[in-house]
């Protein structure tokens, strides 16, 4: 099995933190978007992922450093394609056509999940979809009495459907996929002027691809800043019980509101942090209350009282009462 990570946008929405890293690597409850979700979906799967594959924009040797991190952690060989234009999220999974063979999962990298994400590898697709309520802003998925696919649309204008695509797939062949993605980019079939995933699909169903669906439970978006902070939160109650504060971590005169997570050697001094704060590893909070906010790894917080804020890596903030959103290696001191 391989996993196929289009991950080429910029992240714009959520300046400034993508300034430095793109936002797959932004941590929630401790780990960075896309190591979660790459875990997920070799739990799911529960055999050996071969090969996890990203395609990436210009995001630098140290980004790609730790993506092939994340791959080799789970056994793992990693693959690097690039996406040198955004022609849509049909083009960048082609950008990776060499890993498009055998059996194949391609996910987003801005999706988590919670789900029963168990299902048959003999099927010959699967699609994990959700129910929501206003389906002109999602690819939506139409269904027959047996289960299948019957109809794909890309943000359809009128109803079709209320099964929202998540954004994650399962090709037992991925070769069919890489063959209808050639058809739509060689012949220049666009939809919106960019080459749609959902093109790919309705031309392999109509050669007789059959897809099921598989529903999630919850859908975590990691757009921008709102959705990064609530799936900060979900991921902390579901993960409440595995041991979030690290043994390494320094706790001196201060309460932890559970649901935290407190990585490694983090120093939580004279503070109330939580409930549903992330503190990264290496960085120290003093004289501070913080709830509802993401604290990257080497920052330092003092005497500030924070709530739905993210700070960046390496930043510095001495201040007051605020709803703060600091990028990385930045200063800041209110006075």
């Amino acid at each position: 099995m391989k996993i196929i990570i289009p991950m080429a946008g910029r992240g714009t929405r959520l300046r400034p933190h993508t300034l430095t890293v793109p936002k797959p690597l932004i941590p929630v409850a401790g780990k960075p978007i896309i190591q979660r979700l790459v875990e997920d979906l070799a739990d799911a799967y529960g055999k050996k992922i071969e090969e996890i594959a990203f395609i990436v924009g210009d995001f630098g040797p140290e980004v790609e450093r730790e993506l092939m991190g994340i791959a080799h952690s789970l056994g793992a060989k990693g693959k690097l394609y690039r996406q040198e234009k955004a022609l849509g999220v049909g083009h960048a999974i082609y950008c990776a056509w060499e890993s498009l063979n055998g059996p194949c999962m391609i996910a987003f990298a801005d999706t988590l999940f919670k789900a029963n994400f168990k299902f048959d590898t003999n099927e010959e697709g699967f699609i994990w979809v959700q129910r929501v309520k206003d389906p002109s802003s999602f690819g939506v998925v139409k269904l027959d009495e047996q289960g299948y696919v019957t109809e794909f649309a890309e943000k359809p204008a009128t109803f079709i459907s209320d099964l929202a695509i998540v954004g994650i797939y399962y090709f037992r062949e991925g070769e069919n996929l890489r063959k209808a993605l050639h058809h739509i980019i060689s012949n220049e079939i666009r939809e919106k002027n960019e080459f749609q995933l959902t093109t790919a699909l309705e031309i392999l169903k109509n050669e007789g691809v059959r897809f099921r669906t598989g529903e999630i439970e919850e859908w975590l978006d990691c757009g921008n800043k709102e959705a990064i902070l609530h799936s900060n939160e979900r991921m902390l109650e579901f993960h409440r019980n595995n041991g979030l504060v690290s043994p390494s971590a320094v706790i001196e005169n201060s309460v932890i509101v559970q649901p935290c997570f407190v990585g490694d050697h983090a120093v939580i001094r004279n503070a109330v942090i939580g409930p549903y704060v992330s503190v990264g590893h290496h960085s120290v909070v003093e004289n501070t209350v913080i709830t509802n906010s993401i604290i990257q790894n080497k920052s330092q917080i003092k005497n500030a009282v924070l709530d739905y804020s993210m700070v960046g890596n390496s930043s510095r903030y001495i201040g007051s009462r605020d709803e703060l959103n600091l990028g990385d290696y930045s200063n800041f001191s209110k006075r």
